[in-house]
């Protein structure tokens, strides 16, 4: 029994038939496009687990697909697998929703352990029902959700978890290697820099409660402050 469908977007023939075939061997059921234009036709036809995508893709680039997957789905978790090594290039994936970057060449290993690591957090199985409320926002961490007074946002898989984490830590100080480590499952320099785009996006959403904010703690990490 398959443990997961993942939908991989590749235009390399030879490394889309070797990285397929271990996926399968692992279990995974595995839906390829070699075109982005083949992409959202494959994600509106299938339940897809999780969507793992090339950049430089004929037609749709693997942005376009990510932003495009992104209107439409906000909980599926998003791996750019990409030849590009830019920082801006992974950053840009991560503002637009991508839940993670490997660079190629990868190890078939890290792959399927980041890739185990996202679907066992999207099905695991919770103790209870648990919302969390301050001031004027309420965070729905099983539903991807936060409630303002304006509207109701849907967050991504890992902004859910980052939020969570800032709420089950309330006025501590959290280093930026124990944010790293609980969220992604280890610190590194470019992981630093995607902590900061979603600390950023973090703020916007939150930037109208006063009772809330995540401070910076230059050098040391970041806290979230809760106003009683």
């Amino acid at each position: 029994m398959s443990t997961a469908t993942i939908l991989y977007a590749e235009d390399d023939a030879t490394l889309a038939f070797l990285t397929k075939d271990n996926l399968e061997l692992n279990n995974y059921t595995v839906l390829h496009c070699s075109s982005g234009d083949q992409v959202m036709k494959t994600f509106a036809r299938n339940k897809i687990d999780i969507c793992i995508l090339d950049i430089m893709l004929p037609g749709k680039d693997g942005f376009q697909l990510a932003a495009a997957i992104r209107a439409i789905n906000k909980e599926v978790p998003i791996l750019f697998l990409s030849a590009k090594t830019l920082k801006e290039d992974r950053i840009k994936g991560l503002k637009i929703g991508a839940d993670d970057y490997i660079v190629k060449p990868f190890s078939i290993e890290e792959l399927v352990l980041k890739i185990e690591v996202f679907i066992q957090r999207s099905k695991k199985n919770l103790p209870q029902y648990k919302t969390y409320s301050i001031g004027s926002i309420l965070f729905d961490p099983v539903n991807y959700t936060v409630q303002t007074p304006q509207e109701k946002i849907v967050l991504t898989h890992r902004e859910s978890e980052l939020l969570q984490f800032f709420f089950e830590n309330q006025n501590k100080v959290l280093t930026r290697e124990q944010i790293l480590t609980r969220i992604w499952g280890k610190n590194d320099y470019f992981l630093g820099r995607s902590l900061d785009v979603f600390i950023s996006r973090l703020r916007k959403i939150l930037s109208k409660e006063t009772a809330l904010q995540i401070e910076n703690l230059h050098g040391i990490g970041f806290r979230f402050s809760v106003k009683q």
